[in-house]
């Protein structure tokens, strides 16, 4: 995707490290926004190095960070029997595995897992769970796996057109990729715009409508099998956003943010989060 054929959509902050200002560029005919200018290679891991960036740790000190535990705690059996419903084999890769909660659950159930996690501290925690991650996909044995997931992974991507085609080499030809991003046509998106936190840049450097995200995987002979609502997102993404912008009465607002979102959603199915399951056509 070349920025010439893209047009400015909007600026937003950088409110967990830099507080640094970006700008998202709209590519129409893919309907997918990209963060500009995207740190290098070796700037982006600086843009990680927060105790707020919560999916690299196992934080339970403040209010928000005792919610997204919560939140989390609850779906990941969700999310097991969700890829279980799917597989008919029991090998599973977890892309963006963070502090190993899922792959742990997994394990427990008699999946054979492994999984990828670039930061450091992350890594630690999981092998403490008994789950012992890989760096990067270079140091992982020659396999195809039944289920690969990126739970609000492939925002993250800087070369997202090769991570699509690693990712399909992957599967077994039977096997199904379940993929977690933002949906940035939600309404707590189009209502919060500059504060919506998942836009959360320079970290996301991908920003992803229902439309988009088919469209790009069709184009790697992946289709689209079924979307899920991930519910919870909206309220979680909401006090966030609430607490970018400043305000009063932050939790009641973005409760009631959050729970208008997913009425809206019912009808239009344009929630905060979506999960797509792919199948390889």
């Amino acid at each position: 995707m070349t920025k010439k054929l893209d047009r400015y959509f909007l600026s937003c902050r950088d409110y967990t490290v830099s507080g640094k200002e970006f700008d998202l560029y709209w590519n129409e005919e893919r309907d997918i926004l990209q963060t500009f200018p995207v740190p290098s290679s070796s700037e982006l891991p600086g843009y990680y190095k927060s105790q707020d960036y919560i999916s690299h740790t196992d934080s339970s000190k403040t209010l928000i960070d005792k919610i997204y535990q919560a939140v989390k705690s609850k779906m990941l059996q969700k999310k097991l029997d969700l890829i279980s419903s799917f597989s008919s084999g029991k090998t599973l890769l977890d892309i963006g595995a963070g502090t190993g909660d899922f792959l742990a659950l997994a394990k427990q159930n008699y999946w054979r897992i492994n999984g990828i996690e670039p930061n450091t501290n992350a890594r630690k925690l999981a092998l403490d769970k008994g789950v012992n991650l890989s760096a990067n996909k270079n140091t992982l044995e020659p396999e195809k796996y039944d289920a690969i997931t990126l739970w609000h992974v492939l925002e993250h991507i800087p070369n997202l057109e090769e991570e699509i085609e690693s990712l399909k080499s992957l599967l077994n030809i039977d096997g199904t990729l379940f993929i977690a991003v933002p949906n940035f046509k939600s309404y707590d998106a189009r209502h919060y715009k500059k504060y919506w936190a998942a836009y959360d840049v320079p970290r996301h450097i991908w920003h992803f409508s229902k439309e988009g995200i088919e469209r790009l995987f069709s184009q790697h002979n992946l289709k689209l099998v079924k979307t899920k609502p991930l519910v919870y997102d909206s309220f979680y993404v909401s006090l966030l956003s609430e607490k970018y912008k400043g305000g009063n009465f932050k939790f009641i607002k973005a409760f009631l943010t959050g729970l208008k979102s997913n009425i809206l959603a019912r009808r239009s199915k344009e929630y905060s989060s979506i999960i797509y399951i792919f199948k390889q056509a």
